[in-house]
Order: structure tokens, then sequence, then C-alpha cells
């Protein structure tokens, strides 16, 4: 609930002629040899619909000693935890990864051959995923080679590098080769409300023989000890039966994930030993107890604890936090951020947070839904110092924590947004999409000039407004309760909706975050453009839409659509056969985003789970079959990938005997090397 992503396509689409290849050169730079701004290359490789990333780290060298090593144990904590979202996100995922590193690691494979590369994109696809399904479309990855190929690698490998849980090396390769190949486990999220959530759903987080109604009925029996104040129940923890009841099997030191979480512990107490003040110590603590109890009520007291403690040029994000996984939105995936502030970028942005009562008090929701006292929210720039879980390699560029509804009414939130992702997405998009899919020059030309800035404002706004404000009626359930599976995309499309319906107000321009409304009409504009049509590149034929992001565009964009055509709003034109929908009158689209921006806080105000469900349903699922297979013909031509993801920089201590004098950034440029390295160094958990 609490992130903004940006496609690699989108950005491109935002930036224009702007990031042309010029600015990334052909040759490239050696692995983990650091390197000058001017010549270093953010797009090492792409392959299938991805394209691998690399970002700089703006701002580490000029941090103290003590800060890097801040850095350094915040990093390790980090990445202690990357096998926990291959488990998360499918039951059979480390032990497909693991026989995929043993196959790459493996001396004498003939690597030119077309089987070859087919196999290695495979692998390049699963480590991008974090499992066998993709990261975004939560589809099971179809192989780039066959399975008598695949098995005919394996004969090669020895029994000792392979993960064979007990299994004779026959049956492992049977085994294998079943889960990778065949039809099982084809969704990882289903969205469909005709199933049963969970049981069309191969995510990990419950047990195989549990049923969503078990699900509903188990977590409609838990009470909270104090109501004004609900736990996030589900969170941490793995449903399963036991004894003809279901239990809760939790993510915790001596439960699930311990070997883990025992790193994590590890880490994170070195890391208070050199962290900046007392408040980053506070947190750490409890977010340690937290990890060794399992404990909910802590995790809110460190959620509380951390949400104040805004001090600091360093944060870091850490633990089970989004539940977009879950198709029942209980459960969190583990991701980590490390972020280190940029005070210049931070405090152009602070007018933002500074006005938050204003943008409540002045939005076009109703006054019950409405917030009388909007507290604690810090927005900052940052620039992502390591990344791992469900947040790598694919990333987000704006994030907006805690999730808990009662801590963001009574302490606040933070939004940070991730400054150094954004410009490596920037840096590596490519030239042409602006050409292709803009009606005018006017609009072209408004896309070159505002683009970026258009798109930062909307992150900065969806972010520290959007998640920030409104508020539920008295005695009405949390969201993924009473919204249940159309809480996510709900919930995102009310913050889009925040974001669109100010960047047309003149505050912006009076407040001094943009030169004019001329940045609205962009943002306005790229909207449209992805809702409509771009965004629909990263569908397989006959989709439909299911990812919440992906629904919340769709949907705000079609019912935009919908109710604008009579007065000609926004019309669907034709030119040379292809197809651009124009937006003909920028306030009154305005006007409709605020009448739609009403409902759905109504909605989730008031738990309408019908009239939810029938938004998301009516304007943001079915695919338009014709203007989809347009946007496949029109990208073609188009050298671009619909996601970026990124490798993470590498951190080397320096010592002196025992003690670390200094810490070194290196940025690598090897995909595979770099999942191969964190294969060896973070392969915690046993495989079972």
């Amino acid at each position: 609930m609490n992130k903004f992503f940006i496609t690699l396509g989108l950005a491109a689409a935002l930036v224009g002629l702007q990031s042309c290849g010029g600015n990334t050169p052909e040759n490239s730079a050696q692995t983990e040899v650091a390197e000058e701004a001017s010549d270093f290359k953010y797009k090492v490789d792409q392959f299938a619909d991805l394209s691998i990333l690399r970002y700089k780290v703006p701002g580490f060298e000029a941090l103290s000693q003590q800060q890097k090593v801040f850095v350094y144990y915040l990093s390790q904590a980090a990445l202690a935890g990357r096998d926990i979202i291959y488990d998360q996100n499918y039951k059979h995922n480390l032990s497909v990864r693991k026989t995929l590193e043993a196959i790459l690691s493996a001396e004498g494979m003939d690597k030119n051959t077309e089987e070859w590369k087919g196999f290695e994109t495979y692998a390049k696809r699963v480590f991008f995923s974090n499992g066998i399904h993709h990261h975004y479309s939560s589809d099971k990855l179809k192989p780039a080679c066959s399975q008598a190929y695949f098995e005919g690698l394996l004969a090669n490998i020895s029994e000792d590098q392979l993960p064979l849980n007990g299994k004779s090396k026959a049956d492992f390769v049977s085994f294998i080769a079943e889960v990778i190949f065949s039809d099982m486990d084809n969704k990882r999220v289903s969205a469909d409300p005709k199933t049963d959530l969970i049981q069309s759903s191969a995510m990990n987080m419950y047990a195989d023989d549990i049923t969503q109604k078990e699900v509903e009925e188990f977590y409609k029996a838990k009470k909270s000890p104090n109501p004004d104040r609900p736990l996030s129940f589900g969170l941490n923890s793995k449903l399963v039966k036991e004894n003809g009841g279901i239990v809760e099997k939790f993510y915790k030191v001596g439960g699930l994930y311990s070997e883990a979480l025992e790193q994590m512990v590890y880490w994170l107490e070195k890391a208070k030993t050199v962290a900046e003040n007392e408040g980053q110590k506070e947190w750490l603590s409890l977010l340690i107890q937290y990890y060794q109890t399992g404990d909910l009520q802590t995790f809110d007291d460190f959620s509380v604890a951390w949400t104040k403690a805004t001090e600091g040029d360093v944060d870091m994000i850490h633990g089970f936090i989004e539940v977009y996984n879950d198709p029942m939105s209980y459960r969190g995936s583990f991701e980590s951020i490390i972020e280190i502030k940029d005070p210049e970028a931070s405090s152009r942005m602070a007018a933002l947070a500074e006005n938050a009562q204003w943008f409540e008090d002045h939005s076009p929701i109703d006054k019950a839904h409405k917030k009388s006292k909007v507290v604690g929210i810090s927005y900052k720039v940052v620039n992502a110092a390591m990344e791992s879980g469900d947040a790598a390699p694919s990333t987000p560029v704006g994030v907006n924590l805690p999730n808990s509804n009662w801590i963001r009414k009574v302490y606040g939130s933070k939004a940070v947004s991730l400054g150094n992702i954004k410009n490596a997405y920037e840096e590596a998009g490519g030239p042409g999409m602006l050409d292709e899919f803009s009606w005018s020059q006017e609009e072209k030309e408004r896309a070159i000039k505002y683009g970026v800035l258009s798109n930062n404002m909307r992150t900065a706004l969806h972010e520290v407004i959007g998640h920030a404000s409104g508020q539920l009626e008295q005695g009405v359930g949390t969201p993924k309760e009473t919204l249940k599976n159309y809480s996510d995309a709900l919930e995102e499309a009310r913050a889009d909706l925040v974001a669109l319906y100010y960047l047309m107000d003149q505050k912006l321009v009076d407040i001094g975050v943009i030169p004019n409304l001329e940045v609205g009409k962009a943002a306005y504009d790229a909207f449209m453009r992805n809702g409509m049509m771009l965004q629909l590149r990263r569908l397989e034929p006959g989709a439909i839409i299911e990812q919440a992001h992906m629904r919340n565009r769709a949907m705000i964009s079609h019912w935009i659509f919908e109710k604008g055509q009579a007065e000609g709003v926004v019309t669907e034109e034709k030119r040379d056969g292809k197809t651009f929908f124009v937006i003909n009158d920028y306030e009154k689209m305005r006007t409709l985003l605020g009448q739609l921006l009403n409902e759905v806080q109504r909605i989730k105000s008031q738990g309408d789970y019908k009239a939810g469900q029938a938004l998301i349903e009516n304007y943001g699922v079915q695919v338009d079959a014709k203007i989809y297979q347009e946007v496949i013909d029109r990208y073609a031509h188009l050298d671009s990938a619909p996601y970026g993801g990124f490798i993470q920089p590498k951190y080397t201590v320096i010592k002196e005997g025992d003690e670390i004098k200094d810490v070194e950034i290196s940025y690598p440029d090897d995909f595979i090397q770099q999942m191969l390295e964190y294969g060896k160094e973070y392969a915690f958990l046993p495989v079972n």
C-alpha cells in the first residue's frame, strides 16, 4: 500500500528526447571498479521484457567513517533476508534457484548455443523475479530452452551441487523439470474473484490445504486488545493446519525463517553500535525484539519509534511489509531499502509536507472522510544505498510507511522518493516513445520540458499527501477486511487521484514546487497515455489486468474517458491508423478526477465492497484486444523493455586487524555474477 512504481518504458516516455543514448557510453566499465559519473553506464543488459540497470549512490563518500560502517551493517542485514522472498513467492523457488546456480557455476558448459542462451535468459528472469513467476504479472515464466536440453545440463552436475533434499538424482531431475516446465502453479497471485483466491494462487504464505473461506473465518475471529489500534494480524506468519485446526507459524528467531532472521539480528545488533542517534538505536532495538519474538505489538512499537526518528542521514526500511503478494492482503513480503538522505533535494520538497493540512482541508472528498488533523508527515528525497527482498531487483521509486492506518493518524508517516533510482531510470531510458505516442507537437514538447518534474511531483504527492489523506468512518473495519482483494488497487487509486487532482492546483505554484500548471498538464497526458495504452505491453496476449498498480491506472483512465466523452474532455483520435487519447480540457478532467476521488474515498471510508468491486472490475480489469495489439506493434521498433531492475552496489570493508577503518563502494556490472555471489554468501534457509 505504500509503493510507487515506474517502469523503464514509462521513464523513457517521461524523459523523452532528453534521455538519448549519448549519456551511456558503449564501452562497459570493469566489474567492481568505481567509475567517474561521466563514464558511468546505467544500462548493462536487456533480455525478454527486462532491462538490467545500475544506480550510483551520491552522498556515500561524504559520510563519516561511522556512517559508512552503519550503511555496511544495514546492507548485510538487508541481504540476509534474500532467501525469504524466494520462499514466500513459491514453495519450490529455492530448489529452482539453487539448481540454476549449480548449472551456471559448472565448468565445461558450451555457452555458444542458442539453447544455452535460452537457458541463461530463463535463469536471469528467475533471479529478477525472485522466483519462477513474473515479478509484475505473477504469471509463471516460460523457459526459453527445451526440457530435454535442461535435463541434459543437469546430467553434467554432480549430486553434491544439487538441492536433492533426500531424493535420488533421477527423481530430483524429474521433480525440478516438472516444476519448471509443467502447467502446475501457473499463477503466483490470483485476483479472480470467481475463484478461491488462496487455492488458485501459488504463493507460499498458506499451507496447500488452506482455503479462502478458512482464512476469512480465522481472521474474523481475531480481536485486537485495543480496537482503536488494531494489530496487523497475519503480517508475519504462515497459516497451516495442525491437529485438525488452523494455526499461525510466525516468522521469528526459532520459528519460520529462523536461520535468515538470526543473521539479520546479528547485523542489526552491530548496526546499533554505530547508529547516528538514540532514536535510531531505539527502533533498531525494537526491530530486533520483533524478529526475536514475532510479536505484532512490538512491531507497532517499532513502527511508531521508526516514524518518529527523523534525524540522521541514514535510514532503513526492513521487514515483512507490503501485502501485494498475498491475495487476501494479510501477509507481508520481506523487503529492505537502505537510504542516504539528499538534504538539498529534500529541502525543495519540504513544502508539500508543511502544507499537508491545507491539501486535506481542500480535498474534494466528503468532510466526514477528512482528517481534522494531519500529523507527522516527513518527506525526504533519499538515495538508495542497498535494496533487497521484494524491493530488488525491481524497485519502487517512492515509499510511504508505515501502512497501519492508526499509526498514520496518530503519529504520521515517512515518505521518501528514491532520487538516484529515478535518475538511473531517466539516464537509461530510450528515445522515440514520445514521437510514437504523442498526439501533437505541443504535447511532446511539454513532456520534454516538464516530464521529469511532473513525474517527480506525482510521486511526491502520491506518497506524502495521497497515502496520508482521508479516514475511515467510526466502526468500519480495515480495508483488507472490508474491501478484501480490491483493497490494494483502491488504495493506490486514492493516492494517485490525490496526486493528479492537486497537480493542476495553483497552490503548487504558490508554494514554489512547480513553475506553472503546464507541469500538471504533462502529468495528465502521461497518465492517460499509460493507463489507456502504454502499460498494456506488460501483458501476455489474451490476459486481463490483475496487478494492483496497473488496475488502478486502468480504472482511473478508463473512468475519466467514459465520463468525459459527452463533453469531449478526452477523445479517441486516429492518425495514420494509430490510436491516440487526447485531453481537450484539463480543468474539466481535474473536476472528474475530484469526483472519482470522492467516490474512492467514500468506498474506503465506508468499506463498500460492492462499489469497490464494480469500479475495479468495470474499468480496471478488461483489455481491449485491438488496442493491446496496436500497442505491441507500435512498440516493436522501439529498443525498450517494459521493466527495469538493478544490480546492487557492493560494499567492501577495509580493516586494520579487527578494526574497520573504511568502507569502499563499487558498482558491479554483471547481473548473473552478482546473483551467484549472493547465492553463496546469503543462502541461509534450508531447501524443504
